[in-house]
This record gives C-alpha cells, sequence and structure tokens, in this order.
C-alpha cells in the first residue's frame, strides 16, 4: 500500500546545516527535501505517531564537512537521535507522556562530531499529561519539563503547568527560553554551564489580551509577542531585577508607575514596553531578522509585514495567498522559509523576499454555502499521468502525482486575490477530465448578493505543453439557462463533453476548428439537447468506447445516442434520485448510486435492461475499471441518530458486476465525501511489478478522503476563528460622514467593491423619518 498527501504544517520545518536540505515534519515521519530542487530526497521513518519538533544539530566551526544529526520529539512518547545522511536512527529516548513541542538550549556550543561529552545537552519539551481528564476546565494538561538526552534521564520538577501544552520559543544563543499563557508570557535563562535545576529563574510578562506567539530578539534582552487580535508588544530590558538577586532585593515594591518603565503593566521586570498594531486579526508569525534590525510579523491575511525596530516604520509582503504558519531562519542567511495553511511551504530569498521554490502538499477544498445543496465534485483524476485534480479554497485546481506525492502544477480558474475577510461569493462547483487528460472543464457559480448577480460559468480548458498545465479555450455563461450544472463528463476519444442540470435537459458540447482566410477559430459549442419528461438531470456517463450516453434522470436511466442525440432505451427505476453512474469497463453493465433517504447500489444489464443485482448501502462514490468487470465502491455504515459525519469511518467493496458477494474488503478512515478510482500501473515503481495472468500489470486502486479526513491523519490545521478566543469586541458605531472613511485604511483588509459601493451610496443619500396618518 502506497500513501501520500501528508500534511507539511503541522509543526515548524529546519533547514539542514548546509542548508540544501528541509527537514519538514509530516505525520509519523521526517520528509527531507532538496531546497534547490524541492523534491523529495529520503525519509526518517521510525516515530509512530506524529512528529512534533526537529532540532539539527549545527556544525563546529573548525568541522571538515557538514554533519547530519538532528533531534525528533512525537506524540508517541519518544525523542530520537538520527544521522539523516545515512538515513539512521542512532538513538531513541522514551518519555512518559506525548510531547507537543521541545526546544535544546546550547546545542549550538556542542556539535556532533565533538569528543567533549554530551553532559550539559537537556531537551526541554512541552508535554500533554493524558492521564487528567480533558473535558475537566481548570486541569492543567500542559507540563514543560526537563530531560538529560546523555543519560536520557528527566532532570527536576516542572517548570511550569498550563491547561493545555504551549509550544516552546527559544532565542537563537539558547539562553532563553519562553512560553505563551493566556495573558502571559513566560520565560527562562538557562545556564550555559554546570547546569542546575535551582539556578533556572523565571520571568512573568503580562497583557491584557491573550497572546498567540512570541519571539526572541538574537543579541538584545528584547521579546516580542503577538496577541488574537492583531497586536504586537515590544519589551526592552527584560529580566534584569529578576535575574539578578542584588538588582531584586534594591528593587522591591518597584512598579510600572515610575518614568523609567513606560507602557510596562504591574512590576513586570523589563525597562519598557510598546505596542504596535496593523494585523485586524490574531498574529501567527513573529520573527526577528538575524541583525535584529527587524522585526516580520504574519497572519491571516496572508501578508508578511516587515517593522523596522528602532522608529516602527513598515513595508509588506502581500499575495502569499493563504495565512501564515511559521517562519523559519537558514543557516544561509539569504535564504529562509515560510509555511502556509494551504499545505505549502516556501522557499524565500531574503532581504528581497521574493519567492525561488515551492514544497507543495495536497490543499484544503473550499467549502461553500450550503454544500449539500449543490451538486459538487471534489475530486478528478487523470489517469494517463498518474495525477488526481483537486478544488482549492483559492479557486483553482490542483494536480497532484499519486506516485510521486507532489504538487505538479495549479490552474487558476477564477482570477481573484486572496481576500481573508471577504466572504467567498465566488467558487468551483465542477470539474471533470477527460480520460486523457488532455482536455478539463470546470464550472464556477457566483452566488447572488442580495438576491441579484448570480451567475453559472461553463469553462473548458486544453491541456498545453507540460502535464497539469492548462490553457483556457472556451467561456459559455449560463450553459443552462439559470438551471444548475449537476454533472460533467467527457466522451473517451472524442472531443465531445456532455453537461446535465437540474433544469430538466442535458447538452452535448463539441469542439470545433474553422479555418478562415486570416485566422483559425475555433471553440466549443452546443450540438444539441436533450430531456426526458422534463425530469432534473442528476448523473452523466460515457461508456467506454463512446457509443452510449446514459443520463440519469432523476430515478431512471436513459440511454442515447450521443452523435444523433437519439433516445435509444430507459431503465429503472430506483427508490431516490441517482447521483453516479459508471460503466463497468468494456461490459455491457452499469453501475448507479442513490442516496438519499433510501440509498441504494444497483448493477444494470444493457443486454436485457434489467437490474442484475443491488444493496441498500449508503455508497460515496463508485469507480470502474477500464477493462476488467470489476468495480469497488465506498461505503458508510448506517448512522442510528442521524446524518452521517464527516470524521465518519468507511468500508472499500470491490465487486464483480455479476456477483453481489465482494471479492474484497478495506477499511478506511474519514470516508465521507471520499472518492475512489483505478489507475494504471506505474512500470517505473517496483511495487507495480505484479502481473496478472495475461501478463499485463494489475490496476491500483486509489483512496482519497476529503478534507476531514485529511487533517484526522495527520493533524488538524489551524483554525482561524476569532470567536474561539473569547475576545469582548467593541460595538460598531456608524459614523455620521462614513464616505470619509469608507475607501481608508490598507488594501490588505478592504471589503470587496461591490459591498464597499453599496454602503458609499446608501451614505450618499439623505434620510428622512416620515409618519403615516
Amino acid at each position: 500500500m502506497i500513501t501520500g498527501g501528508n500534511n507539511f504544517v503541522s509543526s515548524a520545518p529546519v533547514f539542514s546545516n548546509d542548508a540544501k536540505k528541509l527537514l519538514v515534519c509530516t505525520g509519523n515521519t521526517v520528509s527531507i527535501f532538496s531546497t534547490d530542487t524541492g523534491m523529495l530526497v529520503t525519509e526518517l521513518e521510525g516515530h509512530t505517531d506524529l512528529v512534533t519538533s526537529v532540532v539539527v544539530v549545527p556544525v563546529a566551526a573548525n568541522a571538515r564537512k557538514f554533519m547530519c544529526y538532528c533531534w525528533t520529539s512525537s506524540r508517541d512518547s519518544t525523542i530520537c537521535y538520527w544521522d539523516f545522511a545515512a538515513p539512521e536512527l542512532v538513538k531513541k529516548i522514551k518519555v512518559q507522556l506525548p510531547i507537543v513541542s521541545m526546544v535544546i538550549p546550547h546545542i549550538s556550543s556542542l556539535s556532533a562530531d565533538s569528543s567533549e561529552k554530551l553532559s550539559n545537552l537537556y531537551a526541554f519539551v512541552s508535554v500533554e499529561d493524558i492521564n487528567k481528564p480533558a473535558d475537566q476546565r481548570k486541569a492543567l494538561r500542559g507540563q514543560i519539563q526537563i530531560y538529560n538526552l546523555t543519560n536520557s534521564r528527566r532532570v527536576g520538577g516542572l517548570l511550569a503547568e498550563t491547561r493545555r501544552p504551549e509550544l516552546i520559543s527559544m532565542s537563537s544563543s539558547g539562553e532563553f527560553i519562553g512560553i505563551k499563557n493566556k495573558q502571559k508570557i513566560y520565560t527562562w535563562r538557562i545556564p550555559t554551564k554546570e547546569f542546575k535545576y535551582d539556578d533556572i529563574r523565571r520571568i512573568k510578562l503580562h497583557h491584557t489580551k491573550k497572546f498567540n506567539t512570541l519571539a526572541f530578539h538574537p543579541s538584545e534582552r528584547i521579546i516580542a509577542g503577538g496577541d488574537v487580535t492583531g497586536r504586537i508588544l515590544i519589551w526592552r530590558g527584560f529580566g534584569k531585577r529578576n535575574l539578578s538577586e542584588t538588582s531584586r532585593k534594591l528593587s522591591a515594591g518597584r512598579t510600572n508607575n515610575e518614568e523609567g518603565n513606560p507602557g510596562v503593566r504591574g512590576n513586570d521586570d523589563a525597562d519598557s514596553c510598546s505596542t504596535w498594531h496593523w494585523h485586524p486579526e490574531a498574529v501567527h508569525i513573529l520573527f526577528f531578522s538575524s541583525d535584529g534590525a527587524y522585526l516580520y510579523s504574519g497572519g491571516k491575511e496572508g501578508v508578511l509585514v516587515v517593522w523596522q525596530l528602532d522608529t516602527g516604520k513598515k513595508r509588506f509582503k502581500p499575495r502569499l495567498g493563504s495565512p501564515l504558519l511559521y517562519y523559519t531562519h537558514s543557516p544561509d542567511p539569504s535564504l529562509s522559509c515560510i509555511s502556509c495553511a494551504d499545505n505549502s511551504i516556501h522557499l524565500i530569498k531574503m532581504p528581497s523576499m521574493a519567492i525561488v521554490k515551492s514544497i507543495g502538499g495536497i490543499k484544503l477544498p473550499f467549502s461553500f454555502p450550503d454544500m449539500h445543496k449543490r451538486p459538487s465534485s471534489d475530486f478528478a483524476f487523470d489517469y494517463s499521468s498518474g495525477l488526481v485534480a483537486l478544488r482549492t479554497s483559492d479557486h483553482c485546481i490542483q494536480f497532484f502525482s499519486l506516485f510521486e506525492n507532489f504538487e505538479v502544477s495549479q490552474v487558476q480558474v477564477c482570477e481573484r486575490n486572496f481576500q481573508p475577510v471577504d466572504d467567498p461569493m465566488v467558487f468551483v462547483a465542477l470539474m471533470s477530465l477527460s480520460g486523457d487528460g488532455s482536455m478539463m472543464s470546470t464550472v464556477e457559480v457566483r452566488l447572488p448578493e442580495e438576491g441579484l448577480g448570480d451567475l453559472i460559468t461553463l469553462k473548458f480548458w486544453a491541456r498545453g505543453s507540460r502535464v497539469g498545465e492548462y490553457n483556457l479555450v472556451t467561456v459559455i455563461y449560463e450553459p443552462h439557462s439559470y438551471a444548475e450544472v449537476s454533472a460533467l463528463a467527457f466522451r473517451s476519444g472524442y472531443r465531445m463533453a456532455v453537461s446535465t442540470s437540474l433544469g430538466g435537459e442535458f447538452k452535448v458540447w463539441l469542439y470545433y476548428s474553422d479555418k478562415q482566410k486570416d485566422h483559425q477559430k475555433s471553440g466549443w459549442r452546443c450540438q444539441s439537447v436533450g430531456s426526458y419528461k422534463k425530469m432534473p438531470m442528476t448523473a452523466a456517463a460515457f461508456s467506454a468506447d463512446g457509443s452510449v450516453l446514459a443520463v440519469a434522470a432523476e430515478t431512471v436511466v436513459t440511454l442515447w445516442d450521443p452523435d444523433k442525440n437519439a433516445l435509444v432505451a430507459v431503465i429503472g427505476d430506483t427508490f431516490t434520485p441517482i447521483t453516479t453512474i459508471s460503466f463497468a469497463g468494456k461490459s455491457d453493465y452499469i453501475v448507479t448510486l442513490s442516496q438519499g433517504s433510501n440509498p441504494q447500489l444497483a448493477v444494470w444489464d444493457l443486454s436485457n435492461l434489467s437490474i442484475v443485482w443491488s444493496y441498500k448501502l449508503r455508497a460515496e462514490a463508485v469507480a470502474c475499471t477500464e477493462d476488467l468487470s470489476q468495480f469497488a465502491v465506498l461505503v458508510l455504515p448506517e448512522v442510528p441518530n442521524g446524518p452521517a459525519t464527516g470524521d465518519q469511518n468507511g468500508i472499500i467493496l470491490l465487486f464483480d458486476v455479476k456477483k453481489p458477494v465482494p471479492l474484497a474488503t478495506w477499511m478506511v478512515k474519514k470516508a465521507k465525501k471520499g472518492s475512489l478510482a483505478f489507475m494504471p500501473p506505474d512500470t517505473s515503481r517496483q511495487h507495480t511489478d505484479v502481473e496478472d495472468a495475461d501478463g499485463s500489470g494489475i490496476p491500483l486502486l486509489v483512496y482519497i478522503n476529503a478534507r476531514i479526513g485529511y487533517t484526522s491523519i495527520y493533524g488538524e490545521l489551524p483554525e482561524f476563528d476569532s470567536k474561539k478566543d473569547e475576545i469582548q469586541e467593541i460595538p460598531f458605531v456608524p459614523s455620521e460622514r462614513p464616505w470619509e472613511t469608507i475607501f481608508s485604511g490598507s488594501s490588505h483588509v478592504l471589503p470587496p467593491l461591490t459591498k464597499l459601493c453599496s454602503a458609499f451610496l446608501s451614505s450618499l443619500l439623505e434620510k428622512r423619518h416620515t409618519t403615516l396618518e
């Protein structure tokens, strides 16, 4: 079994010492990518649960070559030491609780090839106490513990206890570590020599809002904290009193009311505190430049902000296209990387901040309003190239290699910039690929605003010179006269496609090319229109040889000659409307799925127009082999007290069309809205060398689950929900002169023009109060 589609952004990645490799936490493994090509080099396999941290061992200044050693932590309660050049597991340390975060202070003073005994190498880990009840509101499930990595033993007591495990931040020198805890920041100074637990002192810094992230200055006692409202607080000279016993006694009773501590709250140990505010929502990224002159910040709006530390002036790196999660420095000062919430890592050239390479995983789909009422297709397959096409949240179609496990390309269907504060009004609803991947069709829907402006657009695309590259050929507005498009399908071996609508018709589209004197005119046009008793058309498919077109008219299947647009036969009747039709290879059988109150899986024989067998099963998807008379179906178990949920597991059943007894079964996770496909074997790989009786390769069955399944296996991506932060918002009071401020503010956070325009025009009208007599 081959698995793929990993989450690349569950934790922050780390560069190797020569900056030529990037170590990324991907589920239970650590994937190592080349920073030159963006391709996967090797993997570290040994953990049994989610890997949460990677710490690369630095190289000594006098080392003759770069060493490739690292420490990793995992939720499987282990710390591992690796030679990632081999790759080889060198040492494993057992910890009693799942590890959420790990740092190793002063590791830069020791090297893997040093003859010095690593007696001063200690790991500070943030663990989750799973022995305490998770549903208890005040249970302290987060702990900060210390482990000696040399003798594999825990040292001292607990540095801190929190309601939930917190990520540990560390200064570049390793002198300070810190965590956020609600409205407070805890920092500790770590002794460099003769490590003693009692010598570690804690410093508290307070705020009125919850913190979301923090960062240490590389050379000065400056710490920055970002809160959930978008504010950035900067403390200068922190820890001077608490870290000095004499100074602590002399400053007893000192408060922030003194003129020498502007902005400092209570008795916090800092010289001053200043506040910057640009981000409209929570700050997720904070880091200082290597020289300490600049502070970088980022959040949901997908913009990297560069602050000049001395003056507070800022500049921007916009259009990163997704909320920002992590920033990672590189040993090469001209290279760094940013991890984004769309499951991509961008390698950035500094200081220009230009993206030089991207490492992309499977992106999350777009969940548009009332999805359960709208026809949609989340996946399509390019069988000739081994690619899966996915609808993404940024109005793109992403092409992902199933065998190589990386993003091949993206096709921008709707030309729209990333707007985090904008309610999505346009989305890609349907997509379809021809069997050979040479053609693609998409349907995009524009939702009405205040009952006006809705639009359905059908687009046809042709593949370019490279795999996964598509060029727009034809745009058709309202292809079914304002009725929603329910299905798309291509005819194998022909430049022909069909679209069905809930308005009671289907249309056959044909590609034409007309050579004229001065130019050549080409595109897609409607060849014919068909209907059956004005019933809504809910699904469609062409036979393997393209001679038969099957269209579902609610509970019956109509069979058509696609060239003559002539009705050949009608078969049915099912209990509920048919949602999927598939021809079983080159045989005379079709498979249908019906959903609703009486779901049904049915197999029909076209030779005698009768049903062969059926089951009352709640199925999500069906896939048929190209040459064999076999098919696989993804089934959800019945839920006694309600509809199926996204976190529900399922079963894949493999059938022969003539026999109702399954040939094989597989249990799968998170089956809701999943999909199946039979792909031809990849002959370049050893695992596909299996052949059947006639010497041909056995097809591979591909299962891909939806967003919830993807996040549940590899760790959930952070949710940007301001309601969870329990922020008490100030009520909005409309201005008496809104036209003076309605267009003010940063372009990154302005609402769309359609909303601005109506508010602007309303502000110009004079309102009068009248009473009716």
